[in-house]
């Protein structure tokens, strides 16, 4: 093996092992190197495709072009779509309000005890409230707070997969009724008859995205064997 030393002056040369007098020279390398820049909304594309939309099928059927504009397009709207730091949104613009048609003190009936649940739903019970305490959802009721009225919940099972619900049949019966507008089904469907594409998307936990008013908060409070969230 030889060693190859490197003269780096105006000659710029190098000689190989012992003999020094054989001078070889580099040679000459005109063309230029370019480094493409990448842009950083590129990147951020890019990240958000991989991480934000790993789950979303994207039909095999569009083009290149078509599957970069739909990524763009949906990336231009990427506060709609939950990420790591942001788990769970939250509807803007409309907080709901609950009014009851009655006074104080409330009837016995929105008082209601925790429903008797087997071992199996309770533990399933015990991980829903435990994560909608992390996503900030609920909080949990202090013992030194009043508490006028209460909902039981129960655990509906489907398919093997448990979902929290609550009996809020007594509550409706005392709840002035919110006359909110919602387009029905066969409009909507008429609107998109003529599209060419069309995009489905399911709202994680959506019914934990409508933003309640502070002051009804407690109307909602929910009763388990171990506790109230509200």
């Amino acid at each position: 093996m030889y060693g190859i030393d490197l003269h780096n002056n105006k000659d710029r040369y190098f000689t190989i092992g012992d003999n020094k007098r054989q001078k070889f020279a580099f040679l000459p390398f005109k063309r230029q190197i370019t480094v493409n820049k990448v842009s950083p909304v590129k990147l951020e594309l890019e990240k958000f495709k991989s991480e934000q939309l790993k789950e979303a099928e994207i039909s095999l059927h569009l083009t290149d072009k078509q599957e970069n504009e739909l990524s763009s397009l949906l990336y231009d709207h990427r506060g709609a779509f939950a990420s790591e730091k942001e788990p769970l949104g939250a509807i803007i613009g409309h907080e709901a309000d609950i009014i009851l048609n009655i006074e104080r003190p409330y009837p016995p009936l929105l008082r209601r005890p925790a429903y008797p649940e087997s071992p199996k739903s309770r533990e399933a019970l015990e991980t829903h409230i435990k994560e909608l305490l992390d996503l900030g959802v609920i909080r949990k009721v202090c013992h030194n707070e009043e508490v006028e009225i209460t909902t039981p919940v129960i655990v509906a099972w489907h398919n093997g997969k448990s979902r929290m619900v609550g009996d809020f049949r007594a509550l409706n019966t005392y709840t002035v009724p919110d006359r909110y507008p919602i387009p029905k089904i066969q409009i909507v469907l008429t609107q998109i008859s003529q599209a060419v594409y069309i995009a489905t998307m399911d709202a994680f936990k959506g019914f934990h995205k409508n933003v309640v008013t502070p002051r009804p908060r407690k109307y909602l409070r929910i009763i388990v064997h171990w506790g109230v969230y509200e």
